[in-house]
């Protein structure tokens, strides 16, 4: 009679712990008590497309890097032995703190390393990827991998710089750039990495005068960077400079015999523009308009159209002329545009740094509220934003630590195709004519180092007032006397605190 009392009460004891263990079956793999092997990479759901089918678009393993759901922009997996400025994410204000920091994230990519753009990010050729190919990869699989992901490949470089073959597909079909980066960069047999082909543009405003004479002696960049004076000392002669840029006018009177070498990354109609003729004049002209350089041998690179005031180049075309201005012993590389974080940029930059190639670009116009741009808040890249004639910050220059100095960009009188003058605005100009400074450095002392012209222009620089910001002016206004006497230890000499 006790054992019959007591059997429901051991009946419910044994169905209780065998929910326990079934429930820590579960917890301890889910897949396998549902019978399903496993999720790993979601298991059997996700599958390689048909070859002739279209594209199957599956969650991807790491976090953050799902194809379709947002994540924050900025911010990479890229490794960096170290900054060589202080510079700021993709997303978000500038960072406080001193001109000098000691870590920084380096430029470029999306989370966990991957080439999907971030959410948001819209300044890209909507139907085009780029991508690395791996150096054990087959022609066949090239080819077998187009055909399975529908692309159709528009051109292919090869890049000693980096070490590694890009190739430019067409994405066919109605499928975005960021799900077929997503899906695409997971081929590791063919491919190395992929992203999309980002679009940068030239950084200037529309020019505010009609073309005009240029016996205009308005050109006060002259006395702010005392040319006069450190003309006396140096001319940048002979020193190679990589203008990246839209067409320069080669032919304008104040330009003549400068451009000793011409590359077109973009083919097609080679129309002169007002931007690019303006950034050659800023550094090296010698005729009714005088430049920072005297006598440079400039390295014209075709990267951007000659769309009116809105000029445009992309990833591809700019990867293109850096590795010719590499190629041509390229000293300085000019390159007044901006746009966003791009991972194969980065690498290529850091690249040339690697070589000696000091980096020079204008800090971008897009406003004080502006996420940093790029190539500008690069760590290996000399920033410069710009000042009008009382110094005073264009209104629309960006901000951030990343900048190093500032240089004369408000109403500028400026070279203009068909042998004329314009007078143009923003921080393109202002960086055309700090690359001209590193020029005069060079001939000075050809042994000088990218890190070398970066502490010798920010230590030069006279100090805009007490409380100008660093994110605002950088170092201050870059001074050409103060720099070239500066390499002697002389920044005091006569007239250099002018």
């Amino acid at each position: 009679m006790r054992m019959k009392a007591r059997l429901p009460q051991l009946l419910s004891a044994i169905i209780f712990c065998g929910a326990i263990v079934s429930a820590a079956s579960l917890e301890s793999n889910p897949a396998a008590a549902f019978g399903m092997g496993g999720f790993g990479r979601m298991g059997g759901f996700r599958g390689a497309p048909p070859a002739n089918g279209p594209m199957r678009f599956t969650p991807r393993q790491n976090p953050g890097r799902i194809v379709g759901v947002g994540r924050p922009s900025g911010g990479n997996g890229n490794g960096s032995k170290g900054p060589r400025h202080p510079i700021v994410g993709t997303g978000g204000p500038p960072a406080l703190g001193p001109p000098i920091a000691t870590q920084v994230p380096a430029a470029g990519g999306g989370a966990s390393g991957s080439g999907v753009p971030p959410a948001g990010e819209r300044r890209f050729v909507a139907d085009e990827i780029v991508t690395e190919i791996s150096a054990s990869a087959a022609p066949q699989a090239i080819e077998s991998l187009a055909r399975r992901y529908n692309l159709t490949r528009l051109e292919s470089i090869n890049l000693p710089l980096i070490g590694g073959t890009l190739y430019r597909w067409r994405v066919d079909g109605r499928r975005s750039v960021a799900d077929v980066v997503g899906v695409i960069e997971d081929q590791h047999a063919v491919i190395a990495s992929a992203q999309p082909n980002y679009v940068f543009r030239l950084q200037e405003d529309a020019t505010q005068d009609p073309p005009r004479s240029g016996d205009d002696t308005a050109q006060y960049v002259l006395g702010k960077l005392q040319i006069d004076q450190a003309h006396r000392l140096a001319t940048g002669k002979n020193v190679a400079i990589a203008v990246i840029d839209s067409e320069i006018d080669a032919k304008h009177p104040d330009l003549d015999g400068t451009v000793m070498k011409r590359f077109d990354a973009l083919g097609g109609e080679q129309k002169p523009h007002q931007h690019g003729t303006a950034m050659a004049g800023a550094i090296a002209a010698h005729g009714k308009l005088v430049g920072v350089a005297l006598g440079p041998q400039l390295l014209a690179a075709r990267a951007f159209d000659d769309t009116p005031g809105e000029a445009k180049g992309t990833s591809f075309a700019i990867y293109k002329s850096l590795q010719w201005a590499a190629d041509n012993s390229a000293r300085v590389v000019n390159m007044s545009f901006a746009g966003p974080s791009d991972p194969l940029l980065h690498r290529m930059l850091a690249a040339a740094y690697g070589k000696g190639m000091v980096l020079i670009a204008a800090a971008g116009n897009a406003g004080p509220n502006s996420a940093p741009l790029y190539p500008a808040a690069d760590a290996d890249v000399i920033a410069v934003t710009a000042t009008d004639m009382r110094d005073g910050l264009y209104k629309m220059a960006n901000r951030g630590q990343f900048i190093a100095v500032a240089a004369p960009g408000v109403d500028v009188l400026a070279l203009a195709p068909g042998e004329s003058y314009q007078v143009t605005t923003g921080t393109s100009v202002a960086a055309a004519e700090v690359s001209g400074i590193a020029a005069l450095l060079l001939e000075l002392k050809p042994s000088l180092t990218p890190a070398d012209i970066r502490t010798i222009l920010m230590t030069t620089a006279k100090p805009v007032s007490a409380t100008a910001q660093h994110a605002d002016f950088g170092a201050g206004l870059a001074n050409a006397y103060r720099a070239v006497t500066g390499l002697n230890g002389k920044s005091d000499a006569p007239g250099a605190s002018q």
